[in-house]
């Protein structure tokens, strides 16, 4: 299979009787329908944090697990530390991630976070070197990325877009973290959110935004001219700064 290689993702296979169980308890999607497919979910802390989000689906006997490399040692962890009597197995699946644009290839699957980002597939040689401009797609489709706008123990998912983006299910059932996850969705108006803005001049990721003399957000992924950002709503209604940028909200 051609595709480009995603060479900082790390393949995890999760086997056992109680894979799909043990998941569904912890994850914030319906790890029911990987059959075919891949499910796009995260792990959260009990107070309904991000820890880490991921790919899963089902092949054979297995579920793979597709994480940024350098979250997967912790996901490990935390995964082992709820396992407790589940007759559960997680190593490493030894794959590696490819992906591509347009329609999924067979044996490949669509990313299930927004169709722009084509698909991905898991193979036991490494795919080629990427040309994509990956960032520019994210970007131009506000989709944010693990460790970038995906901040463990600081983002709450659904300010980030997790519900536009597939990946939390508000009629699984319970998971960690779903009591605040849903106490959002359904009893308080988000005043923070990730949005797509123009930029002119030059402000590196990190970069506070502000509204006058009033902190409006972080700036995050930037390409051709518009960037990733994070946005106290109430203040990102006009110009707004970051350094030596000048920052507009896109509307629509």
């Amino acid at each position: 299979m051609q595709g480009e290689a995603a060479s900082d993702r790390t393949v995890l296979r999760i086997t056992g009787e109680d894979r799909v169980a043990f998941l569904q308890g912890l994850v914030t999607n319906d790890v029911r329908q990987i059959d075919g497919r891949l499910v796009y979910a995260a792990l959260l802390t009990p107070q309904g944090k991000y820890l880490a989000d991921f790919f899963l689906a089902g092949v054979g006997d297995a579920i793979l697990l597709d994480v940024r490399t350098d979250f997967a040692e912790g996901l490990i962890r935390r995964l082992s530390m709820y396992r407790l009597r589940a007759k559960v197995g997680i190593e490493p699946a030894g794959l590696h991630v490819l992906r591509g644009l347009g329609a999924a290839p067979p044996g490949a699957f669509a990313d299930p976070r927004d169709p722009a980002l084509g698909w991905r597939a898991y193979a036991s040689e490494p795919g080629a070197e990427a040309t994509t401009d990956w960032d520019a797609i994210r970007v131009e489709h506000c989709i944010p990325e693990s460790g970038i706008e995906l901040i463990p123990d600081e983002t709450y998912i659904l300010e980030v877009g997790f519900e536009r983006l597939h990946g939390v299910d508000f009629r699984k059932g319970c998971y960690v973290g779903q009591e605040v996850t849903a106490r959002m969705k359904h009893k308080t108006e988000l005043k923070k959110a990730l949005a797509t803005v123009r930029i002119d001049g030059a402000a590196p990721a990190g970069t506070p935004i502000m509204a006058g003399d009033k902190p409006a957000g972080v700036l995050f992924t930037r390409a051709n001219g518009r960037a990733i950002a994070f946005l106290r709503l109430d203040r990102a209604t006009g110009p707004m700064q970051a350094a030596g940028a000048a920052v507009t909200l896109e509307q629509g």
